[in-house]
């Protein structure tokens, strides 16, 4: 086998970007940056800490995540399963990344930068939804922001509803859950009382 060890090797190998690769990496948010983010209704959000690395989904209605100045984007954490792994994380470690979608576009947004978590009751209310307001509010500066070549969405043709799998071929959370604790948890009931549950527990 041959394995890259070195930047020199792997830069060697990949060679130099062009500029159109370098020139789009800003550390603010531009006026096209900010539209992107303001019609985005999911993103990613990457952090670590000392048990390793955590990627979650991230999603609401569009322009969930507030644009608070060109250096400031801010992140309510809606209702969820409570494992608090990228809170956890960015308590330890502020590194976080986001990667924003936009159903239909084949460009994503990608955005580094370092976060902390307010639980201000005035910032809370603010992202109230159905009165319901997030029990904290990630606080991003942005570092570094740029868009990534649509080559990714393209060539998996994520758009395209003829390409949806039927979600019956698929296993359920329950049957996942039904396996994993040897049928504890989970199973059929877990899987009918599900969308009631989740329809209640939005935000």
């Amino acid at each position: 086998m041959s394995i890259i060890r070195t930047i020199e090797e792997l830069e060697s190998h990949y060679g130099v970007p062009n500029e159109n690769s370098t020139v789009k990496e800003v550390d603010f948010i531009t006026p096209e940056y900010r539209r992107i983010i303001e019609v985005s209704p999911f993103a990613t959000l990457a952090t670590a800490g000392p048990e390793g690395l955590d990627c979650s989904p991230r999603g609401d209605m569009a322009g969930f995540v507030r644009i608070h100045d060109e250096r400031t984007l801010m992140l309510p954490d809606r209702r969820g399963n409570n494992r608090i792994d990228s809170l956890r994380n960015i308590v330890r470690d502020p590194r976080v990344a986001l990667l924003f979608l936009v159903p239909g576009a084949g460009n994503t947004l990608r955005v580094n930068g370092r976060a902390h978590l307010s639980v201000d009751p005035d910032l809370l209310d603010s992202f109230a939804v159905q009165d319901k307001a997030p029990r904290s509010v990630m606080v991003m500066t942005v570092e570094a922001i740029y868009f990534q070549c649509a080559r990714a969405i393209v060539r998996s043709d994520l758009w395209n509803p003829e390409k949806h799998v039927d979600r019956r071929s698929l296993p359920t959370p329950g049957q996942i859950l039904a396996a994993l604790s040897e049928d504890r948890i989970g199973g059929k009931a877990y899987d009918d009382a599900w969308e009631a549950r989740a329809q209640k527990t939005l935000w």
